[in-house]
């Protein structure tokens, strides 16, 4: 992973539930009109809605712009400090 995106600040601000910006970016695992895997200099986010669309993708400046019903957002612990991450935590 690059030092560099360690570095960047996280923030999330939520515009009435159908804007998400998102700073801290690393990288977007996945993503369709029901949900995005992102990786954050935070963690693992899991962003759930409706119709979601990427506005806004900049990998380099570590930014993301979401448009869509958003209805959860959920940060997955790091395997080492909860025992395993959310995915395990599930299927246990």
């Amino acid at each position: 992973m690059d030092e560099r995106h360690r570095l960047l600040p996280h923030h999330l601000i939520l515009e009435g539930r159908n804007r998400l910006s998102l700073s801290g970016i690393e990288d977007v695992e996945s993503f369709d009109e029901s949900g995005i895997i992102c990786h954050t200099s935070k963690g693992i986010l899991f962003v759930k809605g409706i119709d979601l669309h990427v506005d806004k993708l900049s990998l380099d400046g570590g930014e993301l712009s979401v448009e869509g019903t958003v209805n959860s957002l959920v940060y997955e612990d790091t395997p080492e400090s909860s025992g395993g991450g959310f995915l395990s935590r599930l299927f246990r």
